[in-house]
């Protein structure tokens, strides 16, 4: 359930994209839309969602996809600039002691709108995966140019 925490907004809209995407991929624009209102409750969110309501009945607001909704949720109750806190995340992500298939899936959940360069998201995934396996990377023939790779 959403309740305007900055912090869950992006699990959310995650969560209800997958859904909409395996669940409700016929549905109508308006039937995805009323089914994830339901999840958005709680003080301002509630003002929110009603003056979202006002606006969609005098069509000062349509949505032609879902995703257009979501968009609006995340830019209205997520916290400031996404980009500068991805950015640092990357600055700070380890392997430490996870698999490197954990490791791989965070470094892409933290790199997507960083607008960082391939090259420079490769030293930045170099520089925080496990010291072992680094050292061995680097002895390879060919080192890797990509995150792929």
């Amino acid at each position: 359930m959403f309740n305007r925490e900055a912090s869950k907004v992006a699990g959310f809209i995650t969560a209800y994209r997958l859904y909409l995407r395996m669940r409700m991929r016929e549905a109508l624009v308006e039937e995805q839309i009323q089914w994830v209102s339901l999840s958005i409750q709680r003080r301002s969110a509630d003002v929110w969602k009603k003056n979202l309501l006002e606006d969609l009945e005098s069509e000062e607001v349509e949505f032609k996809l879902v995703g257009q909704f979501l968009m609006e949720l995340k830019k209205e109750f997520s916290r400031g600039d996404e980009k500068s806190v991805k950015v640092a995340k990357l600055k700070k992500i380890e392997q430490e002691v996870r698999t490197m298939v954990e490791f791989v899936q965070e470094f892409k959940m933290a790199a997507r709108e960083s607008e960082y360069e391939e090259r420079t998201l490769v030293e930045k995934f170099k520089r925080g995966m496990n010291k072992v396996i680094r050292r061995k990377l680097m002895e390879v023939e060919r080192p890797s140019t990509s995150i792929k790779q």
